[in-house]
C-alpha cells in the first residue's frame, strides 16, 4: 500500500503538501458519516499547484490518505497547536464544520489512533526528515515548505473571512528573520492578494518541528484560501485563478530560497 509519493530533486528545498490526500480505507470509511466520506476537509488540489516545483528542480511529498485517517500536520501525542482555539485532532473525530465526522459510537480508540501513526504516520515523516537530511548534506541549508489550503470563511475555526495568503512561521521561529523579511516583501509588492503572517495560521506541527534554522533547515508554512485558485463553492479548480497564485507562490519561494 502506497502512503506517500516522493520526488527527489536537487534543489535545497522540499514542498510537503501533508493534507492533499483523499484516501480513506474501506474500514475507516464505513464508519463516517455519509458527509465526512466526501472528505469535504481537504487541502484540494495542493500536489497540483506545487507540481511545479518538479520541473523547477525541488523535491516534493505528497500522502494518499486523507487527514481523516491521520493528520499528518499534528505531532503523534496529539498537543493542541492552538490552545483555546476549536480545532482537529491526529485522528480527527470533528470536521472543519463542527459536525461529526463519524457515526455514532464508531470513533477510534487510544489503540486504533497509535496503530495509525505506526502505518500512515511514521512512514511520511521518516521520508520527510530522511530527505531534509539528504539535501542538508548536499546544499548546508535547505527550505521546508508546507503547502496548505482551506476554505475561506469556517466558523467553527475562526471568525470572519480569512486572508487570502496566511503565511506561518511559528512568530519568526522556524526561519531566519531575513528569510522572512524576503517573503513579505514578495508579498507587499503585489496588490492581487491580501495577506497576514503569523495570524491564524503560524504554522503547523510540521513548521515547528523541523523548522530549526541554526542547523540549516527553515521551514514556511503557506496557508491560502480556496478561493484565490478554485471556484470554493462548486470545488473546482480555476486555471485562470490558480495561475496567477501559482507564479506569485513561486517568487515566494525563489525568495526563501535567496
Amino acid at each position: 500500500m502506497t502512503i506517500f509519493n516522493l520526488h527527489q530533486g536537487s534543489l535545497p528545498l522540499l514542498v510537503s503538501v501533508p493534507h492533499n490526500g483523499t484516501r480513506v480505507p474501506d474500514d475507516i470509511a464505513q464508519r463516517l458519516t455519509p458527509e465526512a466520506r466526501a472528505v469535504p476537509d481537504t487541502d484540494w488540489d495542493m500536489a497540483r499547484m506545487y507540481a511545479w516545483v518538479i520541473e523547477a528542480g525541488g523535491s516534493l511529498i505528497v500522502p494518499e490518505h486523507s487527514r481523516y485517517v491521520i493528520d499528518l500536520n499534528r505531532g503523534e501525542d496529539d498537543v493542541s497547536l492552538y490552545p483555546g482555539q476549536n480545532t482537529t485532532g491526529l485522528c480527527p473525530t470533528v470536521q472543519f464544520s463542527g459536525a461529526p465526522v463519524y457515526l455514532p459510537q464508531a470513533e477510534p480508540d487510544e489503540t486504533e489512533v497509535r496503530a495509525r501513526v505506526e502505518r500512515y504516520w511514521r512512514p511520511y515523516h521518516n521520508a520527510l526528515s530522511t530527505e531534509l537530511q539528504r539535501l542538508l548534506d548536499l546544499h548546508g541549508r535547505v527550505i521546508l515548505w508546507e503547502g496548505h489550503s482551506i476554505k475561506g470563511e469556517l466558523p467553527f475555526l475562526f471568525d470572519g473571512r480569512l486572508p487570502d495568503l496566511n503565511l506561518g512561521t511559528a512568530s519568526t521561529t522556524s526561519c531566519t528573520p531575513e528569510t522572512q523579511q524576503r517573503i513579505e516583501a514578495v508579498l507587499a509588492a503585489q496588490e492581487d492578494f491580501d495577506f497576514v503572517v503569523n495570524g491564524r495560521f503560524k504554522g503547523g506541527y510540521i513548521t515547528r518541528n523541523y523548522g530549526k534554522p541554526a542547523t540549516g533547515i527553515e521551514a514556511i508554512q503557506l496557508e491560502m484560501s480556496q478561493r484565490v485558485y478554485m471556484d470554493e463553492a462548486k470545488g473546482i479548480w480555476d486555471a485562470n485563478k490558480a495561475e496567477r497564485i501559482q507564479q506569485l507562490v513561486r517568487a515566494m519561494i525563489e525568495a526563501a530560497l535567496g
